[in-house]
């Protein structure tokens, strides 16, 4: 979206709601709209798609109160949208540099709808807040995001942990001070002036701007280019942290942890730090989801009978089960609050599976008691059922 763009769309409109709509009806509205036209429920509807962006994009402004702030200040300064000649301008056609009158912000745009390098506060704070004619505009610079995998236990990943971390990224050269001259001394870049952009004419009476080619965007150039960082300013850094895995994390799942990136430029925010978990298997217990599982070994005895059956949890004391007489093998049972733990942090449960356990010598008393079993329950046949549905079918 371009700074004219910006200014000239009514986002109100776009959502339905009057200028003093308060926060609460703008979410509803977008909640609302939102549903009606997700590609989901529209699939192969490119309108729809289109009306969903617009929406978005609507609610991305106005569901912020500083961008909203902002959005509203610029349309009441152009008129609600429309740039309008100043007095004796004689109805005539006029250029002005949207890149001057933005802070040099005009033309950068970034994924995810931004402006620049720090979003829509930066493109306006050029407007509202200009220093006077001649006022160098470096603009500060966010950090890089860095991407970092970890290998947890399986009990660390259900219970969290804190895990060091060494990280390798781009950061202010030591040597230069950042500044990418050998004496620390650059100087101001002559094709921009200071302000790291360079305006592009675009037609229809108005300028849009790019990055200075010659010094990169950074407004500085080094007299005698630093040995370290080849004069760019930045240079690798490695650091160790310590970082908070939280409880209940599954294997394969991405962290992002805002401002423990890469350091930004000329106060510039850092960017952030994504964590990728691995986490290793466990000799018995299981995870599905939320929550926990084990398999349970039970007795001929216990499983016809019924009985307590005393069964392990991760990291707390066992509990006792009630083992109904007449238990299947492979029945399921659940303990609640024994998983793991969710976002909200309560926890799942812990899914117990009764297996019946065969003894592979049976002697003795024991022989004798299952022999008597056996001619006892002679006229049960427990496959009779399933040789009359194999003949029916």
């Amino acid at each position: 979206m371009s700074t004219k763009d910006f200014i000239e769309k009514d986002f109100y409109k776009v959502l339905g709601v009057p200028k003093d709509a308060t926060e609460a009806e703008i979410k509803k509205a977008y909640r609302k709209l939102a549903r009606e036209f997700h590609p989901d429920a529209n699939k192969g509807n490119a309108k729809a798609e289109e009306r969903f962006k617009e929406i978005s994009e609507a609610n991305d402004v106005l569901g912020d109160p500083k961008k909203r702030k902002e959005y509203d200040e610029a349309r009441a300064l152009f008129g609600n949208g429309g740039f309008r000649p100043g007095p004796g301008a004689g109805g005539g056609s006029f250029n002005f540099d949207l890149g001057d009158l933005f802070g040099g912000q005009a033309g950068g745009q970034q994924a995810g709808g931004g402006f620049g390098g720090g979003g829509l506060g930066d493109v306006f704070g050029g407007l509202f807040n200009r220093g006077g004619a001649g006022t160098t505009r470096t603009q500060p610079r966010r950090g890089q995001d860095i991407e970092s995998e970890v290998t947890l236990s399986f009990t660390e990943a259900i219970e969290g942990a804190t895990v060091p971390l060494r990280m390798s990224s781009q950061a202010p050269c030591k040597a230069c001070s950042g500044t990418g001259d050998k004496n620390g001394t650059p100087r101001v870049c002559p094709t921009c002036v200071g302000t790291g952009q360079v305006a592009r004419g675009s037609g229809g009476g108005f300028s849009l701007t790019d990055p200075c080619p010659d010094c990169k965007g950074r407004g500085l150039i080094a007299e005698e280019a630093c040995e370290i960082c080849k004069g760019s300013g930045r240079a690798k850094s490695s650091r160790t942290m310590q970082v908070r895995i939280p409880a209940g994390v599954s294997d394969g799942q991405r962290i992002r942890l805002r401002g423990k990136g890469a350091p930004g430029e000329r106060g510039g925010p850092a960017g952030d730090l994504y964590v990728v978990v691995h986490v290793g298997s466990h000799p018995v217990f299981g995870r599905k989801e939320d929550n926990l599982t084990v398999t349970v070994p039970v007795t001929f005895v216990e499983a016809a009978l019924g009985g307590e059956v005393r069964v392990p949890t991760l990291g707390g004391p066992p509990v006792t089960l009630k083992l109904p007489p007449g238990t299947p093998n492979g029945r399921t049972m659940r303990a609640r609050g024994k998983g793991a733990v969710r976002k909200d942090g309560t926890r799942g449960d812990l899914l117990v599976t009764v297996e019946v356990s065969v003894p592979k010598d049976v002697a003795g008393k024991a022989r004798d008691a299952l022999e008597a079993y056996r001619e006892a329950t002679a006229d049960d046949d427990p496959r009779a059922e399933l040789f009359q549905a194999a003949k029916g079918a």
